[in-house]
């Protein structure tokens, strides 16, 4: 199970993704969560995606191992979906029987809910599939830089951001071999009420904790050694520069918020398609 989380992960190889600023990977990943919020029909959201894809396809990341970052999210997708499907109820009835109605207003925001979080999760994972984490930092810190006026820590906490984010398959593979080897020794972690699968998580959660704190203090220990104090004097090995690559992605990117705009203004086929499916059901 942890080991299909693939956030904080990176996939080297050569691609015209790869090779972009982490500043305009970023940006555009700013301007793509903008578009997932603002993006109010259901086949609209559907050119989203299919872009998404074709980010995939350019960055020469295997579409199966972006999708891997769903897998923690099975469960959490049907319940959202139930949720917003059962308990909202604007709009016309499609199913009505005893206690359960179902309405086009809650199927519309329980597949919104379903594509929102898909959406999000692939966009984010794409991004530290694409972007080494020392490249995360130093974009990130170039983001947040004019902030520095104002007493803002951004290389603190750039750094912290991007060292969570590092350790996060780290610690997850740390688990995995915590349970594989609680296993060998008889432990139980798959019987059982949701109350004893809970308490058999304790001779994980545990040690996992102690090893983090373990982790944490050798790598506080490790930086302190190295004379680290912040960003005050640092030097680049690379330095950040924005080449063409960078302004044909913008300008894409920026294109396909404009065509999202203007499709859902100009083309609303949603309430259209949910009158057919209630006309189909009367």
């Amino acid at each position: 199970m942890f080991k299909d989380i693939t956030l904080g992960q990176y996939f080297p190889t050569d691609s015209f993704a790869h090779r972009l600023d982490p500043r305009t990977k970023l940006l555009i990943l700013i301007m793509y969560i903008a578009a997932v919020f603002l993006v109010k029909e259901l086949w609209v959201f559907a050119v989203l995606i299919a872009f998404m894809f074709f980010m995939t396809a350019m960055s020469n990341v295997p579409v199966s191992y972006v999708m891997r970052s769903l897998k923690p999210l099975r469960i959490l997708l049907p319940i959202m979906f139930l949720l917003n499907l059962f308990m909202i109820s604007t709009g016309d009835v499609l199913v009505s029987w005893k206690f359960i109605k179902i309405t086009t207003g809650g199927l519309k925001q329980a597949v919104f809910i379903v594509l929102r979080l898909f959406a999000l999760v692939c966009g984010a994972s794409l991004l530290t599939l694409t972007t080494t984490p020392i490249s995360l930092t130093e974009g990130l810190e170039k983001i947040l830089s004019p902030l520095k006026v104002i007493k803002f820590p951004a290389h603190e906490l750039a750094m912290m951001m991007t060292i969570a984010l590092r350790f996060i398959p780290t610690l997850m593979e740390e688990a995995e071999k915590i349970m594989k080897a609680q296993l060998a020794r008889g432990a139980d972690l798959e019987s059982g009420n949701l109350v004893k699968r809970a308490k058999a998580m304790l001779p994980i959660l545990i040690p996992l904790f102690v090893n983090s704190f373990r982790r944490a203090e050798e790598l506080a220990l490790a930086m302190e050694s190295r004379c680290y104090h912040g960003g005050e004097g640092r030097t680049r090995l690379r330095v950040l520069r924005f080449g063409w690559r960078d302004l044909i992605a913008v300008l894409v990117f920026a294109s396909l918020i404009v065509l999202v705009i203007l499709l859902q203004k100009y083309l609303p086929l949603d309430d259209k398609l949910f009158a057919l499916i209630s006309g189909a059901k009367a």
